[in-house]
C-alpha cells in the first residue's frame, strides 16, 4: 500500500506525521518526495548510506553543423532554444528535455548530454527504509528526480509512505499519482481551511481516496474540523498542541519512538488508516 501524506503548506505537520506512521508500523519505506527541502532523514538518522545521482537530457549543439534552418527552435514550444548571431543557444533551466528537437534536427547538429539535478540517498533507520530526494540548488523542476524516487521498490514492504512536497503544484502531482491513499494534514485555523481545501480539490481531481489528520489542535473552535465535516471527509486523527510533541520534533526525534503515549496515538491511526485503504482497496475492485 502506497500511502501520500500531503499539505497545502509548509510547517503543517506533514513530515511529523508520516514519519510516525511509517515509525508506528511493523516494517515500512519512508519516501522523501519533498526534494527541495528533505527534513525526513534528520529524523531517522538511516544508516547504510548509498547514494545516486540523477541526471536528465539536455540538448547539446555542434555548432559547426547547424545550418541555421530553426526547426529545433520552432519545435520547442518552452522556448528553450534561441537562434543567436549565427549560435545555437540552449536554456537548460527551461528545457523540459522532451528530446524532440533533437529528432528535428534535419542536420544532426543536435546531441543530447547528462546534466545532473540531484540524488537519491537509501539508508536503513530500525524497521524503517529511507529513501530521499535531494534536488540540487537552483534546479527548475524535481519532477524528473521524484520519479526515480518512486520507482525505488523494495520488496518485502507492506507499507510505503510517501512524505509529498508542500501545495498542489506539479511535484505534488508526481508524488500522489500511484498511490493509493491520501493523507492531508490541516491546521485548525482558517488559513488552514484555506490550504486543506487545495490539497482536497487535488485528490478529487485524481480520484484518490482520502482522509485528513488535524495537527496542533486546541480546545474550542477547529475551522478545519468543521469543513471535513461540511465536505464529509473523515478525520483519521487529532494531534493536540502539545508543548512535549514540538520539543521532540524541534529536537529532531521521532515520537512514537520516544514516549509511548505517542506510539499509541500514531499506531491507533495507522490501523485506521490500514482499514481504510483496505476497504476502498475492495471497493474499487
Amino acid at each position: 500500500m502506497k500511502i501520500a501524506v500531503l499539505s497545502g503548506k509548509g510547517g503543517t505537520g506533514k513530515t511529523l506525521v508520516s514519519v510516525n506512521l511509517a515509525s508506528a508500523a511493523k516494517d515500512a519505506i519512508y519516501i522523501d518526495c519533498d526534494v527541495e527541502e528533505p527534513n525526513g532523514r534528520l529524523f531517522f538518522k538511516p544508516k547504510n548510506i548509498a547514494s545516486e545521482s540523477v541526471s536528465i537530457k539536455i540538448p547539446f549543439a555542434d555548432q559547426k553543423l547547424c545550418v541555421g534552418c530553426r526547426k529545433c527552435i520552432d519545435f520547442c514550444k518552452f522556448n528553450a532554444i534561441a537562434f543567436i548571431i549565427n549560435k545555437v543557444i540552449v536554456f537548460d533551466d527551461v528545457c523540459h528535455s522532451c528530446g524532440g528537437c533533437v529528432l528535428f534536427c534535419p542536420e544532426k547538429a543536435l546531441t543530447e548530454k547528462d546534466k545532473i539535478i540531484g540524488e537519491v540517498q537509501s539508508g536503513v533507520s530500525e524497521n524503517v527504509s529511507v529513501i530521499t530526494g535531494i534536488l540540487n540548488t537552483g534546479e527548475a523542476s524535481g519532477v524528473p528526480l521524484i520519479k526515480k524516487l518512486l520507482n525505488n521498490n523494495l520488496a518485502g514492504k507492506e507499507l510505503t509512505f510517501i512524505d509529498c512536497p508542500p501545495g498542489s503544484a506539479c511535484i505534488v502531482m508526481e508524488s500522489i499519482k500511484d498511490a493509493d491513499y491520501c493523507i492531508m494534514v490541516a491546521e485548525p485555523t482558517l488559513f488552514g481551511v484555506h490550504n486543506l481545501n487545495m490539497v482536497y480539490e487535488l485528490v478529487k481531481l485524481f480520484k484518490k481516496p482520502h482522509a485528513a489528520v488535524l495537527n496542533k489542535c486546541l480546545e474550542g473552535e477547529n475551522p478545519a474540523e468543521d469543513f471535513c465535516r461540511e465536505k464529509d471527509i473523515k478525520i483519521l486523527g487529532k494531534i493536540p498542541f502539545d508543548s512535549e510533541l514540538g520539543t521532540l520534533n524541534s529536537n529532531a526525534l521521532i515520537s512514537v519512538r520516544e514516549n509511548q503515549k505517542y506510539r499509541d496515538m500514531f499506531s491507533s491511526m495507522l490501523q485506521i488508516v490500514a482499514k481504510e485503504v483496505q476497504h476502498e482497496t475492495v471497493a474499487n475492485s
